[in-house]
């Protein structure tokens, strides 16, 4: 299986968060599964550090800055980076209005473009034609 974790997901599994439920665990951590963290989570992650908002991220442990360090688990060999591509973008900027979050939405296109089923549990990326895993599952 080839897994996108959205950004709680990867916090929640990087921070051993309960929130994360022990269905989409064993699969982040299943040895078979290919799973990619984007560079949209970096992005989002340092945005919201950077304004002192990262608890507006569901279940972020601000407390431990390198548990949500997305550099430092891909230098662990733990997850594949998953770059932005033009063509992400475009396909982002695409998408129905159904969701209004700029980093859910390049997910979703890059989940769509490279054939990746998104770990999130965020109910409104659902709406898109998007195959997910529910990261409280």
């Amino acid at each position: 299986m080839r897994l996108l974790l959205d950004t709680s997901a990867f916090l929640w599994w990087a921070a051993a968060h309960p929130a994360l439920g022990p269905a989409a665990g064993r699969e982040i951590e299943s040895p078979g599964n290919e799973v990619f963290v984007s560079a949209v989570t970096g992005w989002e992650i340092a945005i919201k550090r950077t304004i002192g908002k990262m608890g507006l991220i569901e279940g972020a442990d601000t407390d431990h800055q390198a548990r949500s360090d997305v550099e430092w688990w891909m230098e662990q060999g733990l997850f594949e980076e998953l770059p932005v591509t033009v063509r992400h973008g475009v396909d982002a900027g695409e998408l129905p209005r159904i969701h209004r979050d700029p980093f859910d939405r390049l997910l979703v296109a890059q989940a769509r473009a490279e054939g990746l089923l998104l770990v999130t549990s965020d109910a409104a990326v659902r709406a898109y034609d998007v195959p997910v895993l529910d990261a409280r599952a």
